[in-house]
C-alpha cells in the first residue's frame, strides 16, 4: 500500500521554523497499529492522518510512541493542506476529533484555529519538578499538564530540564512560562513522556496558557513566542469557551510512504 505523505511546518511563516508535523490523508482509515508505525517511523513529534468525511474531516494524532486527544500544530498543518492544496477553493474546514469539532479558517493570510480551553487548578510546587528542571518556579498549576511560571523570559531561556527526571513526573507534559519581553508571554513544553523532549510549537499547551495570561493581563488578544531552538510565533484570542490561535504553515517535503 502506499500513502501520500506531507511535512508541513506550522505556526510559521518560513521553512525551518516553527514545528514540523506530517500530515497523511487517507481514503479510508487504517489500523491504529499501523499509524503508529508510520508516526514512529517519522520520527516527528506528531503525524496526523485526515480522512474527507461529508464536506469536512475526521483527525487522529499519533506521537512516535502514542496516540493524543489533541494537537494544535498538526491541525493546523491538516488544516493548511486542506486549505491551500486539496481544496483551496473552502475558506473553512472542522476536523472531527476525540476533543470535538476542531474549527479551522482563512483569516487575512492567517489561518485561525478554534481548540477548546482548558482550566487551571493552582498546585503545590512539586520537589521532583524543581529538581527536574533546574529552578524552582514561582507558582505551578495543573490539568494534564504541568504549567510552571516564573518571573523572567530569561529564565525559560535558561532552563536546561533533565529529560530522564521529567519523564518520571506523572503528567502528559511541563509547560514553563512567564512573561516576554517583546510579547505577552513565552513558553517551552517538554514531554518526555510521550516520546518528545521538547516540542518546538505547541498548540495543545497554549489552551492552558492563554486563559492563564489573559487574566493575567485582562488582554483578549494575546502575542506569544515558544522559546524552542526553531522558534514560534502565534496570535492568540481567549473565546472563554476556546482559545483562538492564528499562525501561518508552510509545506515542506511532499512524498509517498511505502507500507509493504
Amino acid at each position: 500500500m502506499k500513502l501520500p505523505i506531507y511535512q508541513i511546518d506550522a505556526f510559521t511563516s518560513r521553512i525551518f521554523e516553527g514545528n514540523p508535523a506530517a500530515v497523511i490523508p487517507l481514503e479510508e482509515w487504517i489500523t491504529s497499529k499501523l499509524m503508529q508505525k508510520i508516526a514512529m517511523e517519522n520520527n516527528l513529534s506528531e503525524t496526523a492522518f485526515i480522512v474527507k468525511a461529508g464536506p469536512d474531516y475526521e483527525i487522529r494524532w499519533f506521537t512516535p510512541l502514542c496516540e493524543v486527544d489533541l494537537c494544535g500544530h498538526a491541525t493546523l498543518a491538516a488544516a493548511h493542506l486542506v486549505l491551500y492544496l486539496l481544496e483551496p477553493d473552502k475558506n473553512e474546514v472542522i476536523f472531527s476529533s476525540k476533543s470535538g469539532n476542531l474549527n479551522v479558517k482563512k483569516e487575512d493570510g492567517l489561518l485561525a484555529i478554534n481548540l477548546p480551553s482548558a482550566q487551571n487548578k493552582e498546585a503545590d510546587v512539586p520537589e521532583n519538578l524543581t529538581e527536574a528542571l533546574g529552578k524552582k518556579p514561582l507558582e505551578v498549576y495543573e490539568s494534564d499538564d504541568l504549567m510552571a511560571v516564573y518571573e523572567t523570559e530569561s529564565d525559560i531561556q535558561n532552563l536546561n530540564p533533565d529529560f530522564i527526571k521529567l519523564k518520571g513526573i506523572d503528567t502528559r507534559g511541563i509547560i514553563v512560562t512567564a512573561p516576554g519581553e517583546h510579547v505577552d508571554f513565552v513558553s517551552r513544553f517538554f514531554a518526555p513522556a510521550v516520546g518528545i523532549n521538547e516540542d518546538p510549537v505547541t498548540g495543545s499547551a497554549h489552551t492552558k496558557l492563554v486563559p492563564f495570561w489573559s487574566a493575567r493581563t485582562g488582554k483578549k488578544e494575546l502575542n506569544a513566542k515558544q522559546l524552542s531552538k526553531r522558534t514560534g510565533k502565534l496570535i492568540c484570542r481567549n473565546n472563554n469557551e476556546y482559545v483562538q490561535l492564528l499562525g501561518n504553515a508552510r509545506i515542506y517535503l511532499t512524498g509517498e510512504i511505502t507500507t509493504k
